[in-house]
């Protein structure tokens, strides 16, 4: 679930960028005590995300804002519906309008598109993740639409998680080099972070498995039949991640490898905003 403080900001600081010293079409023609209420309407099918984001979007502008829903975040939406509808000074509903719309938008794109790989994924044991391929500032909201699509969230940035990639290993000197070295430093500095290796060939697997301490191995654009290959290798050692160009043709192929987890940047960089509007009562 979105942490409240992280979402707060986010808000605050798109509101600041998109009010600056005022809403001056709303400030020049409407009363600031003048009250109404709007709904907002569903105009293309998919999966609703950003009903929580709203609300607090409403509720900063003015803490009175009363939303009413009338659907979920990860309910399925068709075209003609009403998701909620809101009550409150007309100026709050006019500066939120914007925002509102561009975060539900973005978000209910991305998580009917992660809904539809997680669907490809059904009955198989992997599941999808997301990666840091997000919009600068806006990370926060395009992975909860991907958890709320049914994906799984990856690390949020580079602070939760230690990642090994190819540029890493190499500036460290091979991988045995680049994972005594985390340990080591997790070991210093006490700090409970799992340790996940990029490998690119079936002989980065073998040395992983040699060197170990570490928590998953990444198979970075195997083909399916190499992550197949690296999967005997491993033989449930650790954590597997197949990552590389996967997309909703290829994703099945992997999946039927019994990798645990493919990973798609596509899921949030690939999705199309869906049509949704607020309109007044």
């Amino acid at each position: 679930m979105l942490e409240e403080s992280a979402l707060r900001n986010l808000i605050q600081n798109a509101l600041t960028e998109d009010i600056g010293s005022g809403d001056h079409s709303t400030l020049a023609c409407i009363p600031a005590t003048a009250t109404g209420k709007a709904i907002l309407k569903i105009k293309e099918d998919g999966i609703l995300a950003g009903m929580e984001v709203a609300k607090t979007i409403f509720q900063l502008l003015e803490p009175n804002t009363v939303l009413i829903p009338f659907k979920k975040d990860g309910e399925v939406m068709k075209n003609g519906e009403t998701a909620f509808e809101v009550n409150a000074l007309v100026h709050t509903l006019l500066m939120g309008e914007r925002l509102v719309l561009n975060c539900m938008q973005r978000m209910s794109g991305i998580a009917t598109l992660t809904h539809q790989y997680v669907e490809k994924l059904k009955g198989y044991h992997t599941r999808l993740l997301d990666t840091r391929k997000t919009t600068p500032n806006f990370r926060l909201l395009e992975k909860e639409a991907v958890r709320i699509g049914g994906g799984v969230n990856h690390r949020m940035g580079l602070y939760d998680m230690v990642m090994l990639k190819d540029n890493h290993i190499d500036f460290a000197g091979g991988i045995t080099a680049a994972v005594n070295k985390t340990v080591a430093y997790l070991k210093e500095k006490n700090l409970p972070l799992q340790i996940e290796v990029e490998t690119r060939s079936l002989e980065d697997v073998r040395e992983v498995l040699a060197v170990g301490q570490i928590h998953r191995i990444m198979l970075d654009n195997f083909t399916p039949q190499q992550v197949s290959e690296a999967l005997v290798l491993i033989n449930g050692r650790f954590e597997t991640e197949a990552s590389g160009g996967i997309n909703l043709n290829t994703l099945e192929e992997y999946a039927k490898t019994g990798v645990d987890y493919v990973s798609a940047g596509a899921v949030i960089h690939h999705a199309v905003s869906l049509d949704l509007s607020l309109k007044a009562l």
